[in-house]
């Protein structure tokens, strides 16, 4: 494990993505991200590099001109996203947020733990543990994310077992885990990768129109129950569960 991922003493520098990520803005590869675009300043200047390290109390760090500070209790959020909601910080073009619909319900900011599509919907993780968002979204661990897919066109079971063995789109190799036909045009598919629009890519490269795209369950965690804009905290076996799995990270 790296040197600055255990916990520190107040006064001892630690990575710029790390603090970032302690202070809720988001997992560490996404404070990586923020940083390259320049979203981020130290002491007044922007930060261009992966190495800066700031000491916290000391170094004065802001996102988009806001302050930032590692925070002291986490939360963790299961969210049933109802379509036509964006799974980022702002939109340019006003669109709704899906993190609008827990503004104002907890003390500190929390971001989305990996994103759904905006015409897609159903369960998302919000917190400000960046830890925690590492692991549900870090491809080594392979934690399973399961979806409803209904399409425009009937599918088969060979479709299906071409898609569970791969199939290469745009240069880029997508797969499913597994899948459970429940009717000609309603598919349940389980991912453990979540590359960027996955499922529709690899539906999109056999012309066939996906109408709706729900998820219903992230690792051990079920969708059941939950109403379109609910949310819900995990249970504390549930987040437990999640921390287990970091055990098996690929370095």
């Amino acid at each position: 494990m790296d040197k600055d991922d255990k916990k520190k003493r107040p006064d001892e520098a630690v990575r710029l993505q790390l603090y970032l990520a302690r202070s809720g803005v988001g997992s560490r590869r996404a404070c990586e991200k923020l940083i390259s675009e320049g979203c981020v300043r130290v002491n007044g200047q922007v930060a261009n590099s992966q190495g800066i390290k700031v000491v916290p109390g000391r170094d004065s760090v802001t996102y988009r001109g806001k302050p930032v500070f590692p925070t002291g209790k986490h939360y963790y959020i299961a969210l049933n996203k109802p379509v036509r909601y964006l799974c980022t910080h702002y939109d340019l073009e006003g669109r709704p947020l899906a993190e609008d619909l827990i503004k104002g319900k907890f003390p500190v900011r929390l971001f989305n733990v990996g994103r759904l599509d905006f015409l897609s919907s159903g369960l998302i993780f919000f917190t400000n543990d960046g830890e925690f968002a590492k692991i549900i979204t870090h491809p080594s661990h392979e934690i399973e994310k399961e979806y409803v897919v209904e399409t425009a066109k009937r599918l088969s079971s060979e479709l299906l077992e071409e898609f569970r063995k791969g199939v290469v789109v745009e240069g880029e190799l997508y797969r499913i885990h597994a899948y459970n036909i429940i009717s000609p045009v309603k598919v349940k598919i389980v991912l453990r990768e979540g590359k960027n629009r996955e499922i529709r890519k690899l539906f999109t490269s056999k012309n066939i129109k996906v109408k709706r795209l729900h998820r219903v369950r992230i690792g051990p965690v079920q969708i059941a129950g939950m109403h379109p804009g609910e949310f819900r905290n995990l249970k504390p076996k549930e987040i437990a569960w999640f921390m287990k799995q970091q055990k098996g990270e690929k370095r």
